[in-house]
């Protein structure tokens, strides 16, 4: 596939032609739109000082939508021609029947550019990341002995978007995507723990390539895992919990974010249904969902419906203000949408999703945050977690805790697991750290089959009465 520009309507398609076909399959409903899309992407693993993995993809196609009520006709082609659409126009065509429909108001244009067109891919030769990945393996193993296996990861890939509404507004948008990931094991007495540590953003690679970069990465990894030798079982049984700036967030995303995803909430099926303008998080809580930040793995110029992205408060002050809307779900709900409708890729129907959610930092100092916890845990780091949509349940995995007794910060715990429900841990939030941060750049989010990079961050939180499992005796 060429490197030259993702240009449809001069390499496949006649603009005048395309528009036709687009308005005869939206004739009588209430939405839709041609999504264009072009997409490469690579990734290499050194694993244990080889080349474990090397792959390079590349595809192109495009989605045609038309939408009637709560119905969606939706194909998709890895051809872009006219005939290929014409065939789609028949699919599409079903969801609208006898028509009837009033075609919605098209998005507002934007001229917002949050990241660079630069190709993540071209910032480095093949054999120079094989380089880099090799040098990083070999610094990694120098700064310890206990070090025994070393995986390191380059990734990077490069969206190129267009998307034709009925009107005739016409967007594009280039979305680049880079990201650097260290994983070590090291061994004591016959005991291995591992660490891990990465991220990345809407830029390109040569950033994460300079030295001071992936060294900070690699002795961050290393620091984990070293850390995790000495862990202790964790206890088990209910107890405060301070949760760490940042990554943490995750446990936001995923326990709370997805309740707020407004599909869920038109439905009745999240445990936040029905609760509009009423208080479901302790004063002080506020939540946004922004999709605006330059440079962020969750941030997006438009939409992939052609809305524009915002910076959208779901919750102000502890209270329900708004939900996360795609352009359907919106007008269902009789609302305006929020630049919130994401798909995979053109072979993806869209779906209110998550950008960049986040919780807004309060005025306690996290040190001071800590030295009230009498006697629970302190969770910096999350790995996996399981969450219930309807009503908010979730267990997460701990990758760096700590005992807290007394105020003081004690050994590191190994399996502890944070048991909750949602708008529970939402009521019970006792303090408010003032250093909100995001996460280093590594979070996907899975919803109905479909992945999409997101961000999370938050400051550190003091949650009262959490459900810690652990292993202690």
């Amino acid at each position: 596939m060429t490197d030259a520009p993702f240009r449809p309507f001069e390499q496949h398609l006649d603009e005048a032609n395309t528009l036709d076909l687009l308005r005869k399959a939206t004739h009588g409903a209430d939405d839709g739109e041609l999504f264009l899309e072009r997409r490469r992407s690579e990734a290499i693993v050194l694993d244990d000082g080889r080349v474990k993995n090397a792959t390079y993809d590349a595809s192109e196609g495009f989605g045609l939508r038309a939408v009637r009520g709560e119905v969606a006709g939706y194909a998709h082609s890895t051809e872009i021609s006219e005939a290929a659409l014409g065939r789609a126009l028949e699919t599409t065509r079903l969801a609208v029947g006898d028509g009837g429909g009033t075609l919605a108001d098209a998005p507002k244009g934007t001229n917002q550019k949050l990241y660079t067109d630069a190709n993540p891919m071209l910032d480095a030769s093949f054999a120079g990341k094989i380089d880099l990945l090799r040098e990083i393996d070999a610094f990694t193993r120098a700064l310890d002995p206990r070090v025994v296996q070393v995986s390191a990861t380059i990734a990077a890939s490069l969206q190129e978007v267009e998307i034709l509404r009925p009107e005739g507004l016409r967007l594009a948008d280039i979305r680049p995507m880079a990201r650097l990931n260290i994983s070590v094991i090291v061994e004591q007495n016959g005991r291995r723990e591992q660490g891990g540590m990465g991220g990345g953003g809407r830029y390109g690679l040569s950033g994460l390539m300079e030295p001071a970069h992936w060294q900070s990465v690699a002795r961050e990894a290393l620091r984990i895992a070293v850390l995790n030798l000495d862990a202790v079982p964790a206890p088990a049984g209910v107890m405060d919990v301070v949760l760490g700036a940042g990554w943490p967030g995750i446990l936001l995303h995923e326990a709370i974010g997805h309740g707020l995803e407004g599909d869920f909430n038109r439905k009745k099926t999240s445990a936040f249904s029905g609760l509009m303008g009423q208080q479901i998080a302790a004063k002080g809580v506020t939540v946004l969902d922004d999709g605006t930040i330059p440079d962020r793995r969750g941030s997006i110029s438009f939409d992939d419906e052609g809305t524009p992205s915002a910076r959208n408060v779901l919750i102000d002050d502890g209270v329900l203000v708004g939900y996360m809307q795609d352009r359907q779900n919106a007008r269902l709900m009789g609302v305006a949408p929020t630049g919130n409708g994401r798909r995979e890729s053109h072979a993806h129907i869209p779906m209110p999703r998550m950008t960049n959610t986040y919780m807004l930092g309060g005025d306690t100092d996290p040190a001071e945050i800590v030295a009230s916890l009498k006697d629970g845990i302190y969770a910096v780091g999350f790995g996996g977690g399981q969450v219930d949509i309807t009503n908010g349940k979730f267990v997460f995995s701990c990758t760096e805790a700590y005992r807290v007794q007394n105020g003081k910060i004690g050994a590191p715990v190994k399996g502890a697991t944070l048991i909750g429900d949602g708008a529970t841990a939402l009521k019970k939030i006792r303090a408010i750290g003032n250093d909100m941060a995001m996460d280093p750049g590594i979070g996907n989010c899975g919803k109905a089959g479909q992945w999409v990079p997101v961000g999370v961050g938050q400051p550190t939180l003091m949650i009262g009465g959490l459900t810690v499992g652990g292993s202690a005796a």
